[in-house]
């Protein structure tokens, strides 16, 4: 990468003076770029950026200290040093005032030819350093932002694992792992506010037939017309899993009372047996299934553990499909834990 070098900018309304300049410092390393009155040096000043000002105090209309205090005000050009280049007011107090109006240092004239170099080689060092460090932080600066990208990426992809983890693939709805975790968080849930909940075990009557008469790809969009009906059916702290083939899982909290509970699953039974529109292997189709759901009950007094409430819910949807399919079973209170 070509780096360009630094910029001085000289400053002086006498043109014999900015040759004397230019010579001087010819070898100083520095593109010099020369203004003839103090307007020029501020037009120079808003076009370019210099390393180092070398500002004669003397000029006629603006003289150095009005030009400085000028460039002082900009916030873009008030870092960038100034050297006076004078003849005249060498005493303190002009001194003074000089460095009020933003000078770094002051140059005598007649120039003495190695105070100038020196001066100047000091500043174009410092510049140097001040552009090192920059680059440096801008480098850093640039390094974070990838940082955070990256962590950014990282943190999606592992929450996309974490999900596939726990979530079924075709419908998107908690799989076998979370349900579980679920189930078990209700539990202890309910025994520790002194609650109850209710888990319903769920098949789909007639989906092997939409399978073996329509295709995979039918059944497939049938389930997931499935969970999204599940879905609409339930209360955002209900979960709805699908534990595999046809077989859906519920997880009722916060159950008081029987009845409710049950108008509950017979809307669950009524949503599922409305027609639902497929596209099968033949062009457009309307399957008619229906669903059997076994319900078990578990409140904070139960001695049971996760496995008896799950054995009872599936006696229960035994019974369901036994007696004619496309209604729910409350288990009875034997089966409860």
């Amino acid at each position: 990468m070509n780096v360009l070098p630094p910029k001085i900018l000289v400053v002086d309304d006498t043109h014999a003076n900015l040759v004397a300049m230019r010579r001087l410092l010819a070898d100083s390393g520095a593109a010099l770029v020369e203004a003839g009155s103090g307007n020029e040096a501020l037009a120079r000043c808003l076009d370019q950026k210099f390393a180092l000002i070398l500002l004669d105090v003397n000029m006629p209309d603006m003289d150095g200290f009005e030009v400085a205090q000028l460039l002082g005000e900009a916030e873009q050009l008030r870092d960038t040093p100034i050297i006076f280049v004078t003849a005249a007011y060498a005493d303190d107090i002009n001194r003074l005032k000089g460095y009020r109006s933003g000078a770094v240092d002051y140059i005598a004239k007649p120039i003495n030819d190695t105070i100038l170099k020196s001066k100047v080689r000091v500043f174009l060092e410092l510049y140097a350093a001040r552009m090192q460090l920059q680059q440096a932080l801008d480098e850093l600066a640039e390094r974070n932002e990838q940082l955070k990208v990256e962590i950014a990426e990282r943190e999606r992809a592992e929450a996309k694992v974490r999900h596939q983890a726990t979530h079924d693939m075709l419908t998107g709805l908690p799989n076998r792992v979370l349900f579980h975790d679920r189930l078990q968080r209700a539990m202890h849930r309910a025994t520790r506010q002194g609650t109850g909940f209710a888990l319903a075990l769920l098949d789909i009557d007639g989906f092997k037939a939409i399978n073996d008469n329509f295709g995979h790809p039918a059944g497939d969009a049938l389930l997931q017309s499935v969970g999204e009906r599940l879905c609409q059916g339930l209360r955002a702290t209900d979960t709805v899993a699908r534990l595999g083939g046809d077989e859906f899982a519920l997880v009722l909290e916060d159950v008081a009372e029987v009845p409710p509970l049950l108008q509950r699953c017979q809307r669950i039974c009524d949503l599922l047996a409305e027609p639902c529109p497929l596209q099968g292997r033949h062009g457009e189709v309307v399957a008619k299934v229906s669903a059997s759901i076994g319900i078990a009950l578990w409140h904070s007094k139960a001695d049971g553990d996760e496995e008896s409430l799950i054995h009872a819910a599936d006696r229960a949807l035994y019974q369901a499909k036994e007696s004619g399919k496309n209604r729910y079973v409350l288990a009875d209170a034997a089966s409860l834990p």
